[in-house]
């Protein structure tokens, strides 16, 4: 063991040991593992205090129906869980499902209106007739918004 370093050399040896150095401090009353047996244990015999066999079989009967019981609430714990488990798998494929037929239903829409947006298209047989339709209804949109949010127009088309 670490032998007490008494009065000033302890303070010294604070004083001269590097930041980085573990200075250790000696602790009363405690051996290593390496230390030798004291004298008046060296021939003693351990002898493990005498078990009573009626106390023993009482506690392996009430150890055994501990451990069934632990058993029986492991397997409910377990059962539970797989339930719960299959319970949400069936939620997430039903939610699956749910939004496939939401966004089967939002193309759809969009089909439709893309089939009503076709009819103003212009093609190569409507060509003159959207000229002509331009030409007629000249739009300006040469034009500013004040700060209050209205339209002022100012240009007049030529």
């Amino acid at each position: 063991m670490f032998q007490v370093i008494g009065g000033r050399s302890v303070q010294a040896a604070r004083i001269l040991a590097p930041r980085s150095a573990v200075l250790v401090e000696a602790v009363r009353g405690r051996k290593s593992r390496t230390d030798p047996v004291a004298k008046s244990k060296e021939g003693r015999i351990k002898v493990p205090p005498p078990v009573d066999p009626e106390e023993m079989a009482v506690l392996k009967e009430r150890y055994s129906e501990y451990q069934m019981i632990m058993r029986a609430l492991r397997v409910l714990r377990v059962q539970k869980e797989k339930e719960e488990a299959e319970r949400k798998q069936v939620e997430s494929v039903l939610q699956r499902e749910q939004e496939q037929q939401e966004l089967i239903k939002q193309k759809e829409l969009d089909i439709l209106k893309l089939q009503e947006e076709v009819k103003n298209f212009i093609t190569l047989e409507n060509l003159d007739q959207r000229i002509e339709e331009a030409l007629d209804n000249p739009k300006n949109y040469n034009f500013a918004i004040d700060k209050k949010g209205s339209v002022v127009k100012q240009t007049v088309l030529q």
